[in-house]
């Protein structure tokens, strides 16, 4: 039988914490070749490890699902499958499915936040499914700040600039001097994301055993939570979000021939490019693509050390992140990987960055005879979203850039 999900990840966490200590006690004068081999050999094990948990979670997950189906069982309100009784009726039998009870159920919990349009409109509960679902994706939603509006109206986000001005000493009977500081406005705008048309074959729909409701979210969300990831992280800002690497400002440059290439001295000059005031901040830390962390796992510091620690435990009490530097890392595949001039690397106060969320949503229910043949019904979410970086100085996020030969 094999090794239960328990024991690999207490394996897993040993694993890791042995690498930490491994770390943590040797510096540059002890560190030396039966240490790094110890760091590498436990670094693949843990690679493999990973991917040995998420296929056997995935295994149990639906084998969890399918027994507890086959005994009967109902999915408890809270819970996938059960969300919303009403947008499942919907769901599976369309504006007919409601009667005049249902109806009024659902203008009573969208009539606040909810303007009018067409189709379906999303309770505020359903839209914070479909918003949980996106966050799967990318990783801007867990490095962002996060918040929601009722409405999509144009919002401006006042800042103000004061980092080049400093007090002065004045004589007596002297008057002081006047220095205003800098104040500005940034546009937090939201934009009507669309997930696409998702076809559902009638089959899922008429059988009552399937959870149709999780089946459409999952599609949906996936869908726009792979574009708003892209558009908060390389967005233009013209017609469409800012997004955080369009926002930043040039910490540090590769020299010529680094254009598949990140130095130790580069991210360590990446790191001091943004003020040490802002570098306490609690949100500060490092976002690129996988495949740039994976040229940085292999950089040693000056004494020869690895300068990334694998994480353990993480998200439970006494477990540690992966950090570089010291500092966490989010992953975030829409950050570019390490190319000619590619700006591959952030660094600095991710949280700066702020995602507003409008909470209407209004989902749609296509029958015609376009899905009516091929024996499908075409479900399209509408919502609107918006993101910026509070940043007017340019001095909070900086990216490192790729040499361009």
């Amino acid at each position: 039988m094999g090794e239960s999900i328990q024991a690999m990840r207490e394996r897993r966490n040993a694993l890791a914490k042995e690498v930490r200590n491994v770390l943590d006690q040797n510096g540059p004068s002890t560190w030396n070749a039966e240490h790094q081999k110890k760091y590498d050999e436990n670094l693949e094990q843990i690679e493999r490890i990973d991917a040995a948990l998420d296929r056997e979670q995935r295994l149990l997950d639906a084998s969890a699902e399918k027994t507890f189906q086959d005994a009967g069982g109902k999915i408890q309100d809270g819970q996938p499958g059960n969300r919303n009784p009403l947008l499942s009726k919907w769901l599976r039998g369309g504006d007919n499915a409601l009667n005049a009870a249902d109806w009024e159920s659902v203008r009573a919990a969208t009539s606040t936040t909810t303007p009018a349009e067409g189709g379906y409109t999303v309770d505020p509960t359903v839209a914070a499914e479909l918003l949980k679902a996106q966050k799967e994706f990318g990783g801007m939603y867990e490095s962002s700040t996060v918040f929601s509006t009722a409405k999509g109206e144009a919002m401006s986000w006042p800042t103000m600039d004061d980092t080049g001005n400093e007090g002065e000493i004045v004589p007596e009977n002297t008057a002081a001097n006047d220095q205003d500081p800098s104040f500005g406005t940034v546009s937090l705008n939201t934009f009507k994301f669309s997930s696409k048309v998702v076809t559902v074959p009638i089959e899922l729909l008429q059988d009552s055993s399937i959870d149709i409701e999780s089946v459409v979210w999952a599609l949906l969300g996936e869908r726009n939570g792979r574009i708003k990831n892209r558009m908060f992280t390389v967005g233009t800002g013209t017609g469409q979000p800012r997004g955080i690497v369009t926002a930043a400002s040039l910490g540090k440059a590769g020299t010529t021939g680094q254009t598949l290439t990140v130095t130790y001295d580069d991210l360590v000059d990446l790191e001091h490019s943004i003020d040490p005031a802002y570098r306490k901040a609690p949100g500060v830390g490092w976002m690129m693509n996988d495949s740039s962390l994976k040229v940085i796992r292999k950089i040693k510091d000056t004494e020869g050390r690895p300068i990334f620690v694998p994480g353990y435990a993480t998200g439970a009490p006494g477990g540690a992140p992966a950090t570089l530097l010291d500092r966490k890392i989010q992953i975030n595949q829409d950050v570019a990987a390490m190319a000619a001039n590619a700006k591959s690397i952030l660094f600095g106060n991710l949280k700066n960055y702020r995602i507003r969320q409008v909470l209407a949503a209004t989902l749609h229910r296509f029958t015609d005879s376009a899905y009516a043949k091929k024996g499908q019904v075409g479900f399209l979410a509408f919502s609107r979203e918006g993101g910026n970086l509070l940043d007017v100085s340019g001095a909070t996020v900086k990216y490192y850039q790729n040499s361009a030969t």
